[in-house]
């Protein structure tokens, strides 16, 4: 190999960071990244340990190329899990910018984070070209942004403990999601015992068991003035208060396109919590995204699906252009994944227990992504559904959302976190609302339902539509309206719990 011929790695080609570029990452800097091996044909539903036998025996020989190729190029070998398609290599910069031929500076972004970047696209060996699917972390800029909105001191609004909202969307009564696992995706911040102790009192339930997992060293990490500590309550609060019987496995990782990768393919193959739900609250737009970085997490999510995990993703709080200032449409990733079920964002109206009103989460520079992807085409799922174009591109494409639920801080929710009380909104409140619900059906169907938008898509009557309101930011024309049947605001529409759980998991005849 070490002979053989270079060839550019066009799916690894990167624009230049946005940042301030210094100077030369220093030789002896430690990189440390993960190779993804591409996917073999399309996987039937498995279990995990079916999973990792056969793959064991199908990427033998492409994991041993990796080891030479390794070794070749002064790497080390720190992980080869067949079962995740993925080696984990370590090397100092010298050795990385020799083995993959690319440059590699120290950058710094406004907010004064530093972070290694490199331009344009990785080179390696072409027969090893013909394997990999996508090389992750020797760039280390952000991947993803928080989708968390801590409402403001002194705004006006209503706010709901958790297990309320639940409640609110009449999810099904005497389960509690026992015998499930939920997992849920962090890329910074932590909780505190405390706070989640506080949180379920409020609530009237037994706090549930919660496991801190590290992804590439990622750790709980609470930090007083982070805001990242409120997503990761929110998350766990959401999700556990409306199924306090589910085991609640975080996964903390480096906010990274390698870290946000290995968190949810670590997490879909976790032998030790098994989780059967897992919840992403986590995301930039899709243009931000590298060829093998959506690859890559697509591949992840898809094995997710094969083995029978429903996974929820927040559809982003920027409204249509996702927060691009590019006078453009965008969409949310890994919303926007074909094997990812999206959640989008509402306003609700209370009184007297009920719901009385709701419409599209608009507050006019904030409030629901959704729209129609540039980069996946219409699946499957969707093909029946009448869905708009892009109304930047003018091309058909996965429409995001697939589902919706309370999302306005104006209507949020209250948790705990830092010591303190707060009332915080965003698609992050979404993702977990809809992961709590599923463990209560996983648990009365006795088996995962995993991803289940085949069944959702032809209409059951288990989602009541949202018709009111657009996703466009204050004063533009860009974005979406809301209306009768599937739209780009709140998908399919909210959750009628009862429903749903006679849809996925109808009693035995």
């Amino acid at each position: 190999m070490a002979t053989q011929s270079y060839v550019a790695f066009t799916p690894s080609h990167r624009e230049a960071p946005v940042g301030r570029r210094g100077s030369s990452v220093p030789d002896d800097e430690p990189v440390e990244f993960s190779i993804y091996l591409k996917p073999l044909d399309p996987e039937a539903r498995q279990s995990r340990e079916e999973m990792a036998t056969r793959r064991r025996r199908d990427y033998a020989a492409e994991i041993a190329q990796i080891r030479d190729f390794a070794a070749q190029n002064g790497l080390t070998v720190v992980e080869a899990e067949a079962a995740r398609r993925r080696v984990r290599l370590r090397g100092s910069a010298s050795a990385v910018r020799a083995a993959f031929k690319t440059e590699l500076h120290q950058y710094q972004s406004a907010d004064g984070a530093t972070f290694r970047g490199r331009t344009g696209a990785l080179s390696m060996p072409g027969d090893m070209a013909g394997i990999v699917e996508a090389v992750l972390g020797i760039d280390t800029r952000q991947a993803a942004q928080r989708r968390a909105i801590v409402r403001q001191a002194g705004q006006a609004g209503a706010s709901y403990l958790p297990n309320a909202v639940g409640k609110f969307y009449g999810f099904p009564t005497g389960l509690t999601g026992a015998g499930q696992s939920i997992a849920l995706i962090e890329l910074g911040g932590g909780f505190l015992p405390a706070d989640t102790k506080a949180a379920f009192s409020a609530m009237g339930l037994t706090p549930p068991s919660v496991i801190a997992v590290s992804v590439d060293g990622g750790k709980n990490a609470p930090t007083p003035d982070d805001g990242a500590n409120a997503e990761v309550a929110l998350d766990i609060q959401v999700a556990g208060g409306n199924a306090p019987g589910a085991k609640i496995a975080v996964y903390f990782a480096p906010n990274t396109d390698a870290g946000f990768v290995d968190a949810i393919s670590q997490a879909a193959m976790d032998m030790t919590h098994k989780p059967s739900v897992m919840s992403i609250s986590w995301g930039g737009p899709e243009s931000t995204w590298s060829a093998q970085g959506l690859s890559a997490m697509t591949s992840a999510l898809q094995d997710a699906a094969s083995l029978g995990l429903s996974v929820f993703v927040a559809a982003g709080d920027n409204l249509a252009t996702d927060g691009v200032s590019d006078g453009k449409a965008h969409v949310d990733f890994p919303a926007s994944s074909p094997y990812a079920i999206g959640a989008g964002g509402t306003r609700i109206t209370v009184a007297d227990g009920a719901i009385t009103a709701e419409v599209v989460w608009n507050e006019g520079t904030s409030g629901t992504g959704g729209g129609i992807s540039a980069a996946y085409p219409v699946p499957v799922f969707q093909e029946g559904v009448r869905l708009p174009v892009n109304v930047s591109g003018g091309k058909a494409g996965r429409g995001v959302p697939d589902v919706a639920g309370n999302a306005d801080p104006a209507s949020g929710y209250v948790i705990h976190v830092n010591g303190a009380v707060e009332v915080v909104g965003g698609t992050s409140a979404v993702a977990p609302l809809w992961a709590g619900l599923t463990a209560l059906i996983n648990q009365s169907a006795g088996a995962p339902v995993g991803f289940f938008l085949e069944k959702l898509y032809p209409g059951h009557g288990a989602v009541r539509e949202i018709t009111s309101g657009n996703n466009k930011p204050k004063g533009s024309h860009i974005g979406y309206n809301a209306g009768p049947g599937w739209n780009a605001c709140t998908g399919l529409g909210v959750p009628t719990g009862e429903a749903l759980l006679a849809l996925l998991a109808p009693p035995a005849v």
